[in-house]
């Protein structure tokens, strides 16, 4: 079971985090994070052992990267490629290497629905680095538009949010998107298959659903 973790987002808990996770998802500035988080979070990454992967979002730091901003697919094109490349060139500087690419809550939500937001993502990511593997919802657009592309793909699910019937997440809006109690996430990967799980580095149990996780494989 491999682990990933939103980080770089001024939550204050990535140092605690690291050492319970596999992977790293960094805020590229967008809708969290700046120069200073973003190389202070790749040290981090390298001194722990974890995978660095670029985490680009709308830019909106006020909505915190969760609002669904109409662009088109050339827009977002040069949006991901932008913010894929800013952190890679801090990662080269510390003498560590990208591995993946997570896109960012609304953003990640609307390439998973959207094939020509996903084609998009997918073009952005193979022409920073081929090698680069694209993080996308399991069985989605994103995965597809990645595979299309030739890129290495890695089918992700949620062990702290809710999904409904068809698959797709809990809005946030709604009560228990979130979840709270160790056991619901426990449960979660018992019944759903992925490449890699999600914990959002942002909420208040993070710590305590990372551990749980580690310690359960």
């Amino acid at each position: 079971m491999q682990i990933n973790c939103d980080l770089g987002e001024g939550i204050g808990n990535d140092a605690e985090l690291m050492p319970y996770i596999d992977e790293a998802n960094i805020a590229c500035g967008f809708h969290a994070g700046d120069a200073f988080t973003m190389r202070e979070t790749v040290a981090l990454c390298i001194r722990n052992g974890v995978k660095i992967g670029a985490h680009p979002s709308y830019l909106d730091r006020e909505n915190f990267g969760r609002k669904e901003i109409e662009m088109s697919p050339e827009e977002i094109y040069l949006l991901v490629k932008k913010q894929i490349e800013i952190l890679n060139q801090i990662v080269k500087t510390a003498g560590g290497k990208l591995n993946h690419v997570k896109p960012h809550g609304a953003l990640y939500n609307t390439s998973a629905k959207n094939p020509e937001v996903a084609k998009a993502i997918a073009k952005a990511v193979k022409d920073v680095d081929t090698g680069l593997i694209l993080f996308g919802l399991k069985n989605s657009h994103s995965i597809s538009a990645g595979k299309a592309e030739g890129l290495k793909t890695a089918e992700e699910a949620f062990a702290d949010r809710r999904y409904e019937s068809d698959g797709t997440l809990t809005p946030r809006s709604q009560p228990g998107a979130c979840f709270t109690e160790i056991q619901d996430v426990l449960d979660q990967v018992e019944k759903i298959k992925a490449d890699t799980w999600c914990i959002h580095g942002d909420g208040p149990h993070a710590l305590a659903f990372a551990k749980a996780l580690k310690a359960k494989r």
